[in-house]
């Protein structure tokens, strides 16, 4: 399972691994259950309080292609409300099955195997 680096430029970043069975779950759950303060509110991805940067991290923690789950429909709609992403973007990432944000909301991203810095 990947290593998750959370960081935040208030606290001193914190990386965790995920244990088996990590995959099924979000990111804002595995920053709870490792007491990692990421802002939240609905945790129904309709608020945007909990929207992280996420970087994927190959070898050596140098940058990498993302694996990471597709963006829900809840985030495309908060991410352009909140201009981080257009329309054009959402057709992009419907056609190419490309990430092209780095945006998400950490209540509505499930983790997959790769490693992640996590900006909150």
């Amino acid at each position: 399972m990947p290593d998750i680096t959370f960081s935040s430029p208030i606290h001193k970043d914190r990386t965790v691994y995920a244990v088996a069975g990590s995959h099924t779950q979000t990111i804002l759950k595995i920053a709870k259950d490792n007491h990692i303060p990421i802002d939240f509110s609905c945790e129904d991805g309709e608020c945007a309080t909990c929207m992280v940067k996420i970087t994927p991290l190959g070898n050596h923690g140098q940058r990498s292609d993302p694996m990471a789950s597709r963006l829900t429909d809840k985030e495309l709609v908060v991410l352009r409300e909140h201009k981080k992403i257009n329309g054009e973007d959402i057709e992009r990432m419907r056609v190419e099955d490309v990430s092209v944000t780095p945006w998400r909301l950490a209540c509505q991203m499930i983790l997959r195997d790769e490693d992640l810095l996590v900006e909150y």
